[in-house]
């Protein structure tokens, strides 16, 4: 039995008017409570009754007995210091159970039955029933789980207890452990999927991007040659044109040797439309090395080496040009 100083301690607090003020009125309650401490305490005398404030969430406070110690778990695992408060409606209300925090041994995140604050549940406070539980055959089912699942960062030993030798209790603990951890490894096996595929987004965003901006390319390059075809077509008018009105034989000028559709009236004359031509052809060459560095057929440094010598030469054509006709000659060359 419990020590004569635990039961006066009880009796006293329970039962005598006193300034502890605790929240249990019905006497069949107290009877109860005091039976249930007895037993607890007789099985588990590692575990004393203690008296506390107790403080519920929605900040009511209330005088509560509470069991506190040290509860022996197995040989090869350590002790869990607990508290479990009695309920103001115990035995209707199931008790409230926290295993008291270590800094120096904190409890293990994503435990099965314990949360970092120290709450404690299990299929046994879950299924509470005044008519066939009490507090002996919870700390007896807080054993079970801590057994199978410690609190603190510890190593398990494995039991080997078949399954048809469990009760169902234990049964129900076992497989909730298994689901909770099955439910830990399926979060993060989604969260690495959502963040893989937030990162193939992020790629196919920038990909769409590319792709925007080389359609923006190819249909201002289509307009460019557009432009170009209509200012060809222009001045291919014109020429025609032009033969047209001087009387120049069109089936010369159309046949193998354009030039002969033209006369000089001087050197100079001839040396412009020279010049004029070699303008033109190096025009159509920088296009043409333009479009080779576009489809990769050429390398950046021989397109910038051919790049410069034709510019070089460009300018000293257009110099020359300058020079006989003045800068009334450019007007041809855009």
């Amino acid at each position: 039995m419990a020590s004569p100083s635990l039961v006066d301690i009880i009796d006293h607090a329970m039962f005598c008017d006193s300034a502890y003020a605790l929240a249990y009125s019905d006497p069949n309650q107290k009877w109860l409570i005091r039976q249930h401490l007895h037993s607890l305490h007789k099985e588990y005398p590692s575990l004393c009754p203690v008296i506390d404030p107790f403080i519920y969430n929605d900040g009511t406070m209330v005088t509560l007995l509470k069991v506190e110690g040290n509860l022996h778990v197995s040989h090869s695992l350590p002790f869990v210091h607990i508290n479990i408060w009695i309920h103001e409606h115990y035995p209707n209300m199931a008790p409230i159970v926290q295993v008291t925090l270590d800094p120096t041994n904190p409890i293990r995140p994503n435990h099965p039955f314990v949360d970092l604050s120290g709450v404690t549940t299990s299929s046994y406070l879950q299924t509470w029933d005044p008519f066939g539980y009490d507090l002996l055959g919870l700390v007896y089912n807080l054993v079970k789980i801590f057994t199978l699942d410690h609190p603190f960062n510890v190593v398990n030993v494995p039991s080997s207890s078949h399954p048809s030798y469990m009760s169902k209790m234990e049964c129900m603990d076992r497989l909730w452990c298994m689901l909770h951890y099955d439910m830990i490894a399926l979060r993060e096996y989604t969260n690495d999927e959502v963040e893989k595929l937030s990162t193939l987004q992020d790629e196919m965003k920038m990909r769409v991007n590319t792709t925007h901006d080389i359609i923006i390319g190819l249909d201002r390059e289509k307009a460019d040659l557009k432009q170009k075809v209509k200012e060809t077509t222009d001045e291919a008018d014109m020429l025609i044109n032009w033969l047209t009105v001087n009387k120049v034989n069109l089936n010369v000028a159309m046949g193998g040797n354009v030039e002969d559709a033209f006369e000089c009236v001087n050197e100079d004359s001839q040396l412009v439309m020279d010049l004029l031509a070699e303008d033109k052809a190096l025009e159509d060459v920088m296009y043409a090395l333009d479009k080779a560095i576009q489809n990769g057929v050429m390398s950046y440094e021989a397109y910038l080496k051919q790049v410069r010598i034709l510019a070089r030469d460009q300018f000293f054509v257009r110099a020359k040009l300058k020079k006989l006709k003045g800068p009334q000659i450019f007007k041809f060359l855009d």
